[in-house]
């Protein structure tokens, strides 16, 4: 579903107020967060999605380490998750079935979160994900709607994962790209919890299924302000995503070409190229966080990015006063 449907679905529900409830659908952030006393919280996530690589035991590291980065992405850390599973049992045996769970097994105890039960059904076409509770210190929330002015975008992954995973299924994207694509997926964003800890980020999200354009209109929303992109700092998995955009355009998928058509009322795109502009619209799977940073604590959180060999620390853009559009494009 797009943001702007799924934004139309939500108007339509009745409002439930919580003086305990301190983050909720409101304002679009990776996950809900719940007063438990005068210093924890809970955060509570859920995500699940249909198999976007062959192996199963890859689908299932990915699968985890997507629905767990809500969690990190918040600043919190992740204690328990529960297995969704929906599986055609005629047509995937059990041994698959359980190999997709071992790789989401793995992805769980690499940082510490237990998977203490679960739920399955029979469904068309396999689906796996977790629903995942964590705990944050109320002093470290990274909330979306707390970016300022001044503040520098900082992003941990590269993008492109919606466009090489469709190449992947079309056969089209090279061994080296697969392998690069996988590994940066199944990567956690546990550095998240660190850099909420040590209190030199001040908001954050994870860049997921609505693209940097979608994900980064939500913080600004969040936070009355507006952003400038410099898509040129902007690293891409590799050269050859901007080749298949050009050359292959059945490899950009149908959720990138959603993003982008939501951009174009929210976006200034003067400087960037159509390539580019693409680039920032993919839907990704496993993306990085995108990091708002007060200058002067660029250094430290570069510095800790590079402790958890994240795959990238770029600086690509900074927070700005609130405009008519709410992201620029800009040199």
């Amino acid at each position: 579903m797009s943001q702007q449907a799924l934004a139309q679905v939500l108007r339509q529900l009745p409002t439930y107020r919580n003086r305990n409830v301190l983050v909720n659908s409101s304002t679009f952030d990776d996950a809900g967060v719940y007063r438990l006393d005068s210093h924890r919280a809970l955060v509570q996530t859920v995500d699940f999605f249909t198999p976007i690589v062959d192996d199963p035991f890859a689908y299932g590291q990915i699968a985890a380490a997507n629905a767990l980065s809500d969690v990190f992405a918040m600043g919190g850390r992740p204690i328990t998750a529960l297995n969704l599973m929906g599986f055609p049992t005629s047509l995937v045996p059990p041994k698959t079935i359980a190999k997709i769970l071992r790789g989401g097994l793995e992805k769980t105890q690499e940082v510490g979160c237990a998977i203490i039960g679960g739920h399955s059904i029979r469904n068309p076409e396999p689906i796996y994900g977790l629903a995942v509770t964590g705990v944050v210190d109320l002093r470290n929330i990274l909330a979306n709607d707390n970016a300022r002015v001044g503040d520098l975008l900082v992003l941990t992954k590269p993008l492109g994962t919606g466009i090489a995973t469709t190449a992947i299924k079309r056969g089209l994207a090279s061994r080296a790209l697969e392998k690069k694509v996988i590994a940066l997926m199944s990567q956690t964003n546990s550095v998240g919890a660190n850099l909420a800890e040590k209190k030199i980020v001040r908001a954050a999200t994870d860049i997921t299924g609505f693209g940097l354009f979608g994900h980064l209109a939500n913080m600004c929303r969040a936070s009355g302000v507006s952003a400038e992109i410099f898509p040129d700092r902007v690293p891409a998995l590799s050269n050859e995503i901007f080749d298949l955009i050009r050359q292959r355009p059945d490899c950009v998928p149908g959720g990138t070409r959603d993003n982008l058509k939501a951009a174009s009322r929210i976006v200034d795109f003067a400087n960037a190229s159509p390539h580019q502009r693409t680039l920032l619209a993919d839907a990704q799977t496993g993306g990085g966080l995108l990091l708002c940073v007060p200058e002067r604590s660029l250094k430290k959180v570069v510095a800790t990015l590079k402790k958890y060999r994240t795959h990238c620390a770029a600086v690509i853009g900074r927070i700005v006063r609130s405009r008519q559009k709410l992201i620029c494009t800009t040199k």
